[in-house]
């Protein structure tokens, strides 16, 4: 809760939705330790029978923005993905996240999608996916 609280100002996940990731076999929670001290979370959701995953979280803490970590934790989430089965990963990011869609578009990300209203306090969403099996940029 600490991560989410430092990460996001807004559309924060809930203690019980965290739970419910930690504990879930269709979800993957990557994690990135500087000892004992969460400074980085990934959240990747798969359905069955389905051969795209949801980038659904990634989350970086303040103290470590603009280190590359939120790079290595997208990375980290495609190659977890691929492991699990998926050709793509797909994600939604707020129109107003500059640093999220650089990350993405720089990472090979396509838009595809715009969500009107799709968070909260009414910011529309750009969603984004990737052809695992593409590799950078195409």
């Amino acid at each position: 809760m600490a991560l989410e609280v430092a990460a996001f100002a807004t559309d924060r996940a809930e203690r019980r939705a965290i739970r419910h990731a930690i504990g879930s076999a269709s979800i993957s929670l990557l994690v990135a330790l500087d000892g004992a001290v969460l400074v980085g979370a990934a959240t990747i959701e798969r359905r069955r029978g389905s051969r795209h995953a949801r980038l659904s979280s990634i989350a970086v803490a303040p103290s470590r923005a603009g280190t590359g970590l939120g790079r290595v934790l997208l990375e980290a989430a495609e190659a977890e993905a691929l492991a699990r089965g998926c050709e793509t990963l797909r994600l939604e990011v707020r129109e107003d996240n500059g640093a999220g869609i650089r990350l993405y578009e720089r990472s090979g990300y396509r838009r595809f999608e715009t969500v009107e209203d799709c968070y909260a306090d009414g910011t529309t969403a750009w969603r984004y996916e990737k052809n695992l099996g593409e590799g950078e940029g195409g």
